[in-house]
């Protein structure tokens, strides 16, 4: 039910700035971004799927991250180009509630496709004659499918349980987009029991892929440091290195934003925070994974020429 400030159905986006001509710039700079991103990852789903060298587990994986990674841009910045260049800072409740589903959905389903990505690195490099065996592409599918399950039920939980709150105060939104801290703090209802759903079950949504990710690093550290030539432990961390550099950058950041205390909270920290995991995570992803790889580099070439 929606109080005397929703009446009409809508929240207002506060926005990055109301500076006429850093707007423009904005608008510009998140808009070359947004291209970037969804070229990018575009490439790489192409690269994987009509590379016949590219047809194992750890590209699998790659191509859906970088999926995931069209997705969760497409979540949030068209609509924070439209609030940027057009003015129109409103977005109705409805809107507001299905872009928080999917920015969780998408963050959540990112998160066990890295720890699946992780476990994969675990098998090649810590058990590779049976890796063949583990890693088949039904087990790929499966971890697959479950990082989207996971996802899904766990977005679901946390936004409808935005359903019974009453919104009667301030209807602005002091962020550029619909995330669930930013929603929960409008409300003038007792919001103790989303706060508490939302902290148990991103806590446990994220020690869980953290520690299935971890895990798997600490074997694999373990087992690269026990190769004897130089060259063979450079071979085995250049594997992996991509992965943990994306790790580093999407936990580091989403996990402070989400799980720290409200007190801790500030809107610039939120917004920068928010742009790294969101905004820029989704366009490095590309880059980070193929600039040091060869043969994701002949396929793009090979792509380029056709």
């Amino acid at each position: 039910m929606l109080g005397n400030q929703t009446d009409k159905g809508l929240f207002s986006l506060l926005g990055l700035t109301s500076n006429p001509w850093l707007q423009i710039f904005l608008f510009v700079l998140f808009l070359l971004i947004y291209l970037l991103t969804v070229v990018g990852n575009v490439m790489v789903m192409l690269a994987v799927k009509f590379n016949p060298n590219l047809q194992n587990p750890m590209y699998f994986f790659l191509s859906h991250l970088s999926f995931l990674d069209v997705c969760y841009s497409s979540v949030t910045l068209p609509k924070l180009l439209e609030t940027t260049i057009a003015g129109q800072k409103t977005i109705s409740v409805s809107g507001c509630f299905a872009q928080a589903f999917f920015i969780l959905f998408s963050a959540t389903a990112e998160v066990f496709m890295l720890s699946s990505m992780a476990y994969d690195r675990y098998c090649a490099i810590c058990k590779p004659l049976h890796y063949a065996n583990i890693m088949n592409m039904a087990f790929s599918y499966k971890l697959v499918a479950t990082s989207w399950t996971i996802g899904f039920l766990y977005a679901l939980a946390n936004t409808l349980s935005l359903l019974r709150l009453e919104f009667c105060g301030s209807d602005v939104i002091r962020h550029f987009s619909c995330e669930l801290p930013s929603i929960l703090s409008l409300s003038c209802s007792d919001t103790s029991m989303n706060k508490m759903l939302f902290l148990i079950s991103g806590g446990t949504v994220g020690v869980v892929s953290l520690f299935l990710t971890v895990i798997s690093y600490f074997h694999i550290i373990s087992t690269i440091l026990r190769i004897t030539s130089t060259e063979g432990r450079q071979k085995a961390f250049s594997t992996c290195s991509s992965h943990l550099i994306v790790v580093t950058l999407f936990y580091g950041t989403g996990y402070f934003r989400y799980l720290r205390p409200s007190s801790a909270s500030s809107v610039v920290l939120d917004e920068m925070l928010s742009i790294q995991y969101s905004i820029l995570t989704p366009l490095l992803n590309p880059v980070i994974y193929s600039l040091p790889n060869k043969e994701m580099k002949a396929s793009f070439k090979r792509l380029l020429q056709c």
